[in-house]
């Protein structure tokens, strides 16, 4: 928000969300206390925070350090009608905790129902029908503050991401999404294709798309309506969404929309992000404006270059400060989708392999692959690894959930390393951190190596969709083999296994038969009299065609390269703001409600919840957005504060609305060890809630 790098500018955005925060919590007290005083209840605080007084405010004393408590009971105790007369039962105080806020008035004490006055001004004597409006006063200010906040929000403007599908990620629910109109043939969501409903909701950013696929019910399918790019009539198709690996959240698997600005993005090295892909001198603020010689306008058309570029070069002029600058890259294969079961929070997980062919996880190269955590176990760029923790030649996923299920532990862990033009078996003692990681990044797994990683036992169990097994089942025989040849063609990665498998199947695609190949293969170990063995692959036609029919894509994530697109979501005039400002009101709510729901399905888990620490931490990143963030955050934060204080529990004011219901209908109050009961049980619920929350949320900032 206020622009100024480093420490300071966070401590600034932080103090801004802190202000905000009391900022609502004050509003929110704010209705009970005038709702109090229209109902004729004395009132005897009214605080900000918790915990001892900072200062504090009472009419005829003024303004004290601390509390004015003591001094005013002095006063009672005296008993002077003239100085009583000058000097307000209630006083407004500023409390060290700011992480909420309470009213006290006479005769109320949510804790101690036996709390009770006699007085004519009290609580218990005002009619229950008039305490329901007081109770619920705090959250209709909140409900009533979102909206106007959200009106203004949408007055200004808010940069936002358009509800348009940038990246759609192979054998992704978005990918296998079917269509329900007829003669519509085109399975999966494309990259340009706009959102227009989603469960019949319109959304007004890509975040509502994201909201609405991880807010579905479980086993529950989302309904989508596009606009796709070229065609006039709008297109009606159905997705299952899966929970995803970097989250835990349901999701569709689609990424937001990219623009075509080079970003200040940096790789794991601290090199520019664009120069880690062969973008060398494209810096950031470059805009890309061609390719292939065609002007560009949006960046989903990037995407569509390279998988109609039927794998041969792709050339992107780029604007710079330095004038045009073209750069030649080479489009990257897309290789099959499986799926494995995945672990209790995934359903299953998706990995790419080549017909059944998986490469092993080794170690990427360059400057910055290896941390220093990575580097005291011995680990360098370019290892591939023959062993973990008893492992055989992993594959990618299965190395990661190896080393993640060792978290603290040191483990024995073998790497092919090349050394002196040979490679040699190097053994290693590789600490796991409490994340789960041993300080490395991995390579791709298309573009380099050719060993296989899994036995026929463990590729059997992919889950491809076919009938058949996979064809890979037909050619390896043991974990760790490396592809040197195809057909007398020397392949040194996935990549290059792919291409040869293509030439020499072109004719038999053509002709929709079979294909046999000659395949050379050996054992990676050192010192094999007989590495090396000929094998003929057969392929069927299924085959074949699934290996032609594999796209291409962009050597780099565009969400890597360049910024997302961004568009001003701004209403014509007030009316229209208003309509903006009260169905954003309504869609927050709806969403909070819907997440208690998703709780009880356990599509969202707990450490899903953010408490204030992590709320302070959402609300720092978005403050140094700008101004009109910080309202929007805030408006958010009024109504989550409107329907957590609203839930049915006795220790908030939803609880407590409840029971003044009960009171008016049967013309008694509950009974009061049914209300210590219920109080104690809401306040142990609360409590542990707000522990467990707030450890997430700590261990979550560290990264632990």
């Amino acid at each position: 928000m206020f622009g100024i790098p480093g420490l300071i500018g966070t401590l600034l955005d932080l103090l801004v969300v802190i202000l905000g925060f009391g900022l609502i919590v004050f509003l929110h007290e704010c209705g009970h206390f005038f709702a109090a005083r229209w109902a004729g209840i004395r009132v005897l605080g009214f605080a900000v925070g918790f915990g001892p007084a900072i200062a504090s405010y009472r009419k005829g004393l003024g303004w004290r350090r601390g509390s004015t408590e003591p001094e005013y009971r002095t006063i009672l105790l005296k008993g002077n009608p003239s100085v009583l007369e000058s000097v307000s039962p209630t006083e407004y105080r500023l409390n060290y905790l700011p992480l909420g806020g309470y009213v006290k008035m006479l005769g109320q004490d949510d804790l101690d129902p036996t709390a009770v006055s006699e007085e004519p001004d009290s609580y218990q004597n005002c009619k229950p029908w008039k305490r329901m409006i007081v109770i619920s006063a705090g959250v209709v200010t909140n409900v009533v503050t979102a909206a106007m906040l959200f009106v203004v929000v949408f007055m200004l403007g808010l940069k936002v991401e358009p509800p348009r599908i940038g990246m759609v990620a192979p054998g992704s629910p978005a990918a296998e999404a079917t269509p329900l109109d007829e003669g519509n043939t085109q399975i999966g969501l494309q990259p340009g294709d706009e959102v227009v409903t989603i469960n019949g909701r319109a959304p007004n950013t890509f975040a509502d798309v994201r909201v609405e696929a991880a807010m579905a019910s479980a086993n529950s399918s989302v309904q989508l309506t596009i606009q796709r790019p070229g065609q006039l009539e709008l297109l009606r198709y159905e997705a299952l969404p899966e929970v995803s690996r970097s989250d835990g959240l349901l999701s569709l698997g689609v990424d937001a929309p990219s623009s075509l600005t080079v970003s200040e993005a940096v790789g794991p090295g601290g090199e520019a992000m664009p120069d880690a892909w062969g973008l060398q001198g494209v810096g950031p603020g470059s805009v890309l404006t061609s390719i292939n010689g065609q002007a560009v306008t949006q960046g989903h058309q990037l995407t569509q270059a390279f998988q109609q570029s039927q794998g041969q070069p792709v050339e992107l002029v780029f604007q710079t400060d330095a004038g045009l600058i073209a750069r030649t890259l080479m489009p990257s294969p897309e290789l099959n989708i499986g799926f494995i079961p995945g672990t209790e929070k995934n359903a299953r997980i998706a990995i790419e392999h080549l017909l059944g062919l998986l490469p092993v996880m080794m170690v990427a190269r360059g400057e910055g692959t290896v941390t220093e955590d990575g580097q005291a176990s011995g680990l360098q760029p370019g290892d591939i690894f023959a062993a973990i923790d008893g492992v055989e030649f992993p594959s990618l996923d299965a190395g990661i959930r190896t080393i993640q299920s060792n978290r603290s532990r040191t483990i024995k862990v073998v790497v092919l390393r090349e050394v002196d033009g040979e490679l040699a078996r190097v053994p290693l003692d590789a600490h796991v951190s409490r994340q789960g990681r041993i300080g490395f990044s991995s390579d791709t797994t298309a573009s380099v190596g050719t060993i296989v990683a899994l036995p026929p036992a463990a590729i059997e169990s992919i889950e491809t969709g076919e009938t058949n097994p996979p064809a890979a089942t037909k050619l390896v025989s043991v974990p760790g083999e490396r592809i040197i040849a195809v057909n007398g063609q020397p392949v040194t990665s996935f990549t290059d296994i792919r291409n040869a498998i293509v030439a020499a199947t072109t004719q038999a695609f053509e002709e929709g038969t079979g294909a046999s190949i000659n395949m050379l293969v050996e054992r990676p170990l050192i010192g094999s009299d007989q590495p090396q063995a000929e094998r003929v692959w057969d392929l069927d036609a299924e085959d074949i065609k699934t290996v032609h029919q594999l796209a291409w894509t962009p050597p780099f994530a565009s969400s890597l390269v360049f910024e997302p697109e961004q568009i001003v979501l701004r209403a014509e005039g007030p009316l229209e703001a208003i309509g903006l400002g009260l169905s954003e009101t309504r869609r927050v709510l709806v969403m909070t409600y819907v997440t208690f729901a998703r709780l009880f399905q356990q599509t969202v888990k707990i450490e899903h919840l953010k408490g204030p620490v992590g709320i302070a931490q959402i609300g720092t990143i978005l403050a140094g957005r700008g101004f009109v963030w910080v309202l929007f955050f805030m408006a958010v934060i009024s109504v989550n504060l409107a329907v957590i204080n609203f839930l049915p529990l006795p220790i908030v004011d939803g609880g407590q609305f409840l029971m003044l219901l009960y009171e008016q209908i049967r013309g008694k109050p509950l009974p009061v060890p049914v209300q210590n009961a219920v109080t104690m049980a809401g306040l142990l619920l609360i409590v542990s809630l707000f522990l467990v929350i707030t450890f997430n949320d700590v261990r979550n900032l560290f990264g632990l």
